[in-house]
């Protein structure tokens, strides 16, 4: 139960795209596993609801001096967020598998 102190999460329309995309894929084989990962990645983002830092900083970025952008993870994938006051912004739910910079170079290409 949410308590007022809690941060509140919202996830970008692309972060929902990556999302129903890893579910639809995995479903197409097993849909019981594809509601499994379903359960892991959101109950990792409602942890975020009381400890938003819990994330460690997205190394490829604080390589680059960009600190802030933090994740979680849910082998194999990676849950891209960041803090904007009271409000956990999910930016992307990513294949860790995937080189992530060229998964943002073709998100900002496209």
């Amino acid at each position: 139960m949410a308590t007022p102190r809690d941060y509140s999460v919202a996830f970008a329309r692309v972060a929902q795209g990556d999302l129903h995309s890893i579910v639809g894929f995995i479903a197409a084989d097993d849909p019981l596993a594809a509601a499994r990962v379903l359960d892991q990645i959101e109950g990792r983002v409602a942890s975020l609801m009381k400890l938003p830092g819990r994330g460690r900083v997205v190394p490829e970025l604080a390589a680059f001096g960009i600190r802030t952008y933090r994740e979680l993870l849910v082998a194999p994938w990676r849950i891209v967020y960041r803090i904007s006051g009271r409000t956990i912004h999910v930016l992307a739910v990513l294949d860790g598998r995937r080189n992530i910079e060229d998964v943002l170079l073709d998100r900002v290409v496209r």
